[in-house]
């Protein structure tokens, strides 16, 4: 169990880890200041838990063989709880509910993976970005092997599946206005849509279609490789709360200008170190 701090002693402390983090990657933009009373900062410093909305989501977060989360954004989750003294508890939750739960209150921060989207931005707050992604596309090889890339994608006859309220379906309705979408509410559901051949094709966020077209090589395919858009991930707060967006952004700075955001990334991303560990249809 985490240390558990209160009253003068957690503002202290927490001032303490703003600045010591702070300079071990780069000095903040600017002075970082310690949580004012009614900040969801000082909440969790009280409560000695910080609790995390995510969603299952390949690599981002995901189960091993015991059950227990693992993944990028598990690892920063862990990450900032430690530096704030505090235990972590991890707020599963379906991906379009994640800001409504927020909002409730059932979580103190939403980090899961989540794109800086201006309709997001009009409920809630976005830190600084802490990681980007692009988007990538699977393709059922039976349905769609003969199609030329990207011209007959963009067809009626065309069906796309996505995970509900995402940027995968955005980004179908922008780059394939004639074809027909299917949205579900994780991307295991859309994937199963093509295996099964009820969909062509799959639009998620790299590496989740090169896992996709390794785990299935008989029926999945990549009509190409490269990015279809590129997005700004960043961590989701409640508006009106100054002194988290501060504190938040300034660890995301840190560990960027140290190496450490960008280390986790890449083992998770750009490795398949954990692939034997996890489940990559969940």
């Amino acid at each position: 169990m985490a240390m558990r701090l209160s009253g003068t002693a957690w503002k202290l402390a927490m001032a303490a880890a703003l600045v010591m983090a702070v300079a071990a990657g780069a000095a903040a933009r600017d002075e970082p200041k310690r949580p004012a009373s009614g900040s969801v900062v000082e909440t969790i410093g009280k409560r000695g838990v910080l609790k995390v909305g995510m969603s299952i989501f390949v690599p981002w977060a995901m189960r091993n063989g015991n059950g227990e989360l693992v993944g990028f954004e598990i690892d920063v989750a862990r990450k900032i709880a430690r530096d704030m003294g505090v235990d972590v508890e991890f707020v599963p939750t379906p991906w379009q509910g994640l800001i409504p739960a927020l909002i409730a209150g059932e979580s103190d921060v939403i980090i899961a993976g989540m794109s800086v989207r201006p309709h997001r931005k009009l409920v809630i707050d976005f830190t600084i970005p802490y990681a980007h992604s692009g988007m990538g596309i699977a393709a059922n090889k039976a349905m769609a092997s003969d199609m030329k890339w990207p011209d007959d994608y963009d067809s009626a006859g065309m069906t796309f599946s996505c995970r509900r309220d995402s940027t995968a379906c955005s980004d179908v309705e922008r780059l394939f206005p004639r074809a027909g979408v299917r949205r579900f509410d994780d991307d295991a559901g859309a994937l199963r849509e093509v295996l099964s051949g009820n969909a062509h094709a799959v639009l998620s966020s790299y590496p989740q279609p090169v896992e996709w077209a390794a785990a299935h090589p008989e029926r999945i395919f990549l009509p190409t490789t490269e990015n279809l858009s590129q997005s700004d991930e960043a961590f989701g707060l409640r508006k009106g709360d100054p002194n988290a967006l501060h504190f938040f952004s300034n660890w995301i700075q840190a560990y960027k200008a140290n190496g450490w955001l960008a280390e986790r990334h890449r083992y998770w991303f750009k490795t398949r170190d954990w692939v034997e560990r996890v489940d990559l249809e969940q």
